[in-house]
């Protein structure tokens, strides 16, 4: 038997599965989209490129800053490539990251002091990998260290620009150390759902194993005990034995009853429940949705708020499949009216209602829910779209106590 609780966690995970934040790449088309993110900042490089190919260096230092920058933008695709947006646990050792990133400052501090200050943008890209690749902690000294290798780099060829990229340097590392954080804190409370839903769960079986053995244990144990008894009567005492027999028909009987009630108590909707799944719903079908809060259920009869969370049901899925709307605005209230205090649902869409000239059979069978627990249903135009008011009584009807 699914609870409602597996039900709600499998509607959320199904409406989460397409958002691929914080968590591990998956495919060929992820790991392309992941490249390309990557790889677009490359576009910064083209400073080093233009001082390559301007001719300003010798023919074995034009060599030479080539080799030494696709060796920097190799280190550094490599880094970011396997390391960014993986979990804790499958994100790459200490030591691996400080080793490429150590290479990574090597060459940008080499390639600065030789080729010039066209070259100070590399440190850029150190700052980045240092803020997306290290734990925070070690981020908070290691990127300040950058900018200050980087002014250094500057100071010593004489250029002013490093005093104007420093700030842009700090920045940037510390804007990746805060997407790295956030990154790995969607991953970790993805992980407490997925415990918290599972946990839910299994106290779901639980309670409904404990109410299963309360319920039939007492009733059973007593059945096999009268059954023995009625076997060890039959040959002398028939007509003890046929008693016996029926009390067991009663027990039997009387069981059966409280299995019903049970179950229908678990198959009852709640309301609260059938607001997060009326949330889930609209927002699949691309229908924007104002939901009210927690609503106050002290004191409302089961079977009133039964009624309402059908209704509420009933509603969305009109909405959803029949009405064409953009907007869905629910709001749920308590009324004092003439039959004594009501519970309100109030369901109002910008749709056109459906095709149909009449109420269906939703509608309908809705209507008679209503009715059978005491209170209203009225649905039909208004001037935004279309709107359903179902109420049902807030409090349970007094005892009448009967003549002696």
């Amino acid at each position: 038997m699914r609870t409602v609780t597996e039900d709600r966690v499998r509607e959320e995970a199904s409406a989460e599965r397409p958002i691929p934040v914080g968590q591990p790449r998956r495919d060929r088309r992820q790991a392309l989209g992941k490249s390309l993110w990557i790889g677009i900042w490359l576009v910064f490089l083209s400073e080093p490129v233009r001082d390559l190919a301007s001719g300003h260096h010798t023919p074995s230092g034009t060599v030479a800053g080539g080799v030494g920058l696709a060796a920097f933008v190799a280190v550094y695709l490599t880094l970011l490539f396997r390391n960014v947006g993986l979990p804790e646990e499958r994100s790459l050792g200490r030591r691996y990251v400080g080793g490429r990133i150590a290479v990574l400052g090597t060459l940008a501090v080499v390639l600065g002091l030789t080729l010039g200050s066209a070259w100070a943008g590399l440190f850029v890209y150190v700052s980045v990998a240092c803020g997306a690749a290290l734990p925070l902690r070690a981020a908070s000294w290691t990127i300040p260290l950058t900018g200050t290798a980087m002014l250094l780099v500057g100071v010593r060829d004489g250029e002013q620009e490093p005093w104007q990229v420093l700030l842009l340097v700090v920045l940037i590392g510390f804007a990746m150390a805060g997407v790295r954080q956030l990154v790995r804190t969607t991953v970790e409370l993805r992980k407490a759902r997925a415990t918290v839903a599972q946990l839910a769960a299994s106290e779901e079986r639980l309670r409904l194993a404990r109410d299963l053995h309360d319920l039939l244990g007492h009733s059973l144990s007593l059945i096999t005990l009268k059954s023995e008894l009625a076997g060890r009567m039959l040959p002398a005492h028939p007509d003890k034995a046929a008693q016996q027999i029926a009390d067991i028909e009663q027990v039997s009987r009387q069981a059966l009853v409280d299995v019903r009630e049970a179950v229908t108590g678990y198959r009852r909707p709640r309301l609260s429940a059938e607001l997060a799944g009326a949330g889930v719903a609209l927002t699949a079908a691309g229908v924007t949705a104002e939901l009210p809060a927690e609503p106050d259920l002290d004191g409302v009869p089961e079977e009133s708020e039964s009624a309402l969370a059908w209704a509420l049901r009933e509603a969305v899925t009109n909405v959803v499949r029949h009405s064409g709307a953009q907007c869905c605005a629910v709001e749920v209230v308590r009324r004092q009216t003439l039959d004594g205090p009501m519970l309100e649902l109030s369901v109002e869409d910008n749709g056109s209602g459906g095709s149909g000239s009449g109420p269906g059979n939703g509608l309908t069978g809705l209507g008679e829910r209503l009715t059978k627990a005491g209170g209203t249903l009225e649905a039909g135009r208004s001037r935004h779209g279309f709107r359903l008011v179902a109420r049902a009584p807030a409090t349970a009807p007094a005892d009448v106590g009967s003549p002696a």
